[in-house]
């Protein structure tokens, strides 16, 4: 049978059917996909697109601060700033070409006249296995290539940038330091910012262009923030092809303020010049490896000048540093030279810190009235304890005791003060009044000076000792089971020696004997203090009492001069002394220059024109040779200026130190060595001194609107 014409079988209208079905779910699906997208597009992903929407019209550039200067008391630039070209290069941006960057790099090299493997070498981040340079700012900056470019090494890159892709050149300031190496450890140095920084500072993102640099030492690092100033921020008005079309808002950086400091160039150049002369002059017979010399305003606890060798000029930090420069910078065969001995060496004061001595017997009922035996010995626990040489003074005031620097006198006032406090097995809490008295005079903790990495020193009483026991007990028992055998294939009586020692430290090592409180009376033993420690309790005495904080920074001044803050003295305490000891204490250290165990540096000082008061030291150290020490100030009579001298290893306080302290006050003073004769009389024409009048700097330097600086009148 025929079915009409035009009538679809059964089978094909099943079909279309089923077509229909499946165009309605496929456009079902697709709406819900597309509704999914739009809504995970504009919602989920609605920020991200939004802020790239704004980029395709805004660019935000931040528009460095020029760096505050650095200056003395005077007004002097000590750091200051200079433009030169700086050639930078996009990290991931070389990272991402094919080649890792090297054709960009090699063509560079070639414009800059600068080997490959250099400009490789400072495009590797810095890292605890790799060796310097490299570079230790964050991957996310522009890396510093070279520094100092010429302007057509610079103009080639800047017209073609095809040929240079990822690198940039343009003007940059960097620090310039018109002293070289002077003060080089006060002043600090500057390097890149980190990403660690970065991140761990959200404010520093909106402060950096990635060319600029933190402080990393020094007054660079205590003010830096001061210093930097604010970063300006110009917005742009871009297209879709990135180009300018209008400037939407500019924001002008506000250039740093300018840091003035107490220091004195001139005084700082003397005793950096007094303190390297003093220790080649202590060699060959002492080995003089390092040293400080600080001076203080005693009135306000100003740092004049703090020098310590070795030193270093920080010029070397600029444009990435090498490795032979760096690990010399940190190895003992060249001194440390990163390291200030001034706040960061800890040395026994020696006889320096009989003056804290002198006080706690005094204050503790010892009689400034009285006369002390001073034999050339004494025996202590069955040790022997002599003055310097053997040599004894009869019986003394304590007056004549400083100015001969009799040990045994203070030997005594040690061993008794231990005994009342009931010697090995106190009862109950023991005074320990020469530790007390110590920490009166601020020797045990950082002075507080404004500069980083200040060491406290020690000042060792007997929960001192019980805690070093309590430290070293499981070695120093181990020790006396096991013995030494390494050294007994060597020596084996000093290794049996060694033995017993570990033995007696095991078991009774948490005792706090009477040869350690002898020892602490004179400032040896355990007893560490820092050259800045021992000037501020110097300029404390010479003040009458009261001990500063120290400070470097002075004053910061804007740019144009409009604003000033001062950097006020900082009281950290009175000495706990009375009247009549301090007054004592005075009158025999004014007699110490003069007819005592610095008469012989001193010969010839014109005296009657500025009479120094101050106290040699001698310090011993197991395995060294001894080192010098010389505390003073000056005027006796109207005290202005203290100065420590510090030779490690260096001789005799009297020998060495002293006489380097006298080289300073010359140069203060305008006192030509010897001036006067041998008594220190008669008419003497001083060459212009340091500082006019000798006295620090009153006034402080003005900073024009113009930002040129007017010294201050001599």
């Amino acid at each position: 049978m025929h079915r009409p014409p035009g009538t679809p079988d059964r089978p094909v209208r099943r079909l279309g059917t089923l077509g229909v079905v499946l165009a309605q779910v496929l456009v079902v699906v697709l709406f819900a996909a597309l509704g999914v997208r739009l809504w995970y597009l504009q919602v989920q992903r609605g920020d991200h697109y939004r802020e790239l929407a704004v980029s395709n019209h805004h660019q935000e550039l931040v528009v460095p601060a020029t760096r505050g200067q650095i200056l003395d008391a005077r007004g002097r630039a000590l750091v200051n700033n200079r433009t030169e070209l700086v050639v930078s290069a996009d990290y991931h941006e070389l990272q991402g070409m094919p080649d890792d960057g090297e054709a960009v790099l090699a063509e560079l090299s070639e414009a800059l006249g600068t080997p490959l493997e250099e400009l490789e070498q400072r495009m590797r981040l810095c890292g605890p296995t790799v060796e310097r340079p490299c570079w230790p700012g964050s991957p996310y900056q522009p890396v510093t290539l070279a520094e100092g470019v010429g302007s057509q090494a610079a103009l080639q890159i800047m017209e073609h940038p095809e040929r240079f892709p990822g690198i940039t050149a343009q003007a940059h300031a960097v620090r310039e330091y018109p002293y070289g190496d002077l003060a080089g450890q006060v002043l600090g140095y500057l390097q890149p910012v980190t990403q660690e920084e970065l991140e761990a500072r959200e404010q520093l993102r909106t402060q950096f262009t990635g060319i600029d640099q933190v402080g990393r030492d020094g007054l660079e690092k205590i003010y830096d923030a001061e210093l930097r100033g604010t970063a300006g921020l110009r917005t742009l008005g871009v297209n879709n092809h990135g180009e300018v079309m209008e400037v939407l808002s500019d924001r002008m950086p506000e250039a740093g303020m300018h840091l003035v400091t107490h220091l004195d160039a001139e005084v700082q150049g003397i005793a950096e010049k007094a303190l390297a002369e003093g220790m080649a002059a202590a060699r060959p017979r002492y080995p003089a490896d390092s040293g400080a010399a600080v001076v203080l305003d005693v009135r306000t606890g100003g740092v004049v000048a703090l020098a310590s060798v070795p030193s270093y000029d920080p010029s070397v930090w600029r444009g990435g540093i090498d490795q032979e420069t760096f690990d010399e910078m940190l190895s003992a065969e060249a001194g440390e030279p990163l390291l200030s001995r001034a706040i960061q060496g800890q040395y026994p004061p020696g006889s320096t810190f009989k003056v804290s001595s002198l006080s706690a017997a005094a204050e503790n009922g010892y009689s400034l009235r009285s006369t002390y035996a001073c034999p050339g010995s004494i025996n202590v626990g069955g040790q022997n304890f002599e003055n310097y040489a053997g040599q004894g003074h009869g019986t003394i005031t304590l007056h004549r005791a400083i100015v001969v620097s009799c040990n045994t006198v203070f030997y005594n006032f040690g061993y008794r003060m231990w005994l009342s406090d009931g010697g090995l097995h106190p009862a109950g809490e023991p005074d320990e009044a020469m530790a007390a008295m110590a920490r009166g005079y601020g020797f045990g903790s950082p002075t507080g000076i404004d500069l980083p990495y200040e060491t406290g020193g020690r000042i060792p009483d007997r929960q001192w000792k019980r805690d070093f026991w309590e430290q070293t007990k499981e070695n120093n028992c181990h020790r006396a089971e096991h013995g030494y055998p390494d050294v007994a294939e060597r020596d084996p009586s000093h290794a049996a020696y060694l033995k017993r020692l570990a033995h007696e430290h095991c078991v009774e090592g948490f005792e706090w004997r009477a040869g350690e409180a002898v020892n602490f009376s004179i400032g040896q033993g355990d007893v560490l203090v820092s050259p800045l420690q021992l000037a501020a309790a110097y300029a404390a005495i010479a003040n009458g009492g009261t001990l500063y904080e120290p400070r470097v920074a002075r004053a910061l001044v804007s740019a144009d001069g409009g604003e000033v803050r001062m950097i006020e003295p900082s009281v950290k305490g009175r000495l706990p002394v009375s009247e009549e000891t301090l007054a004592y204490l005075q009158a025999a250290l004014t007699e110490v220059p003069k007819a005592g165990t610095a008469s012989g540096a001193f010969g010839g000082f014109p005296q009657d024109l500025v009479s120094v008061a101050g106290k040699t030291g001698s310090a011993d150290v197991v395995g060294r040779q001894v080192s010098s020490w010389f505390a003073s100030y000056a005027p006796a009579d109207d005290p202005q200026f203290a100065i420590v001298v510090f030779v490690h290893q260096g001789g005799t306080g009297g020998a060495t130190s002293a006489p380097i302290a006298r080289k300073i006050y010359e140069g203060i003073y305008g006192f030509s060595a010897n001036a006067g004769g041998e008594d220190g009389e008669g008419d003497r024409p001083p060459s212009e001194g340091a500082l006019p009048d000798g006295r620090p700097w009153q006034e402080l330097p003005t900073v024009r609107s113009d930002g040129s600086i007017d010294l201050l009148d001599r």
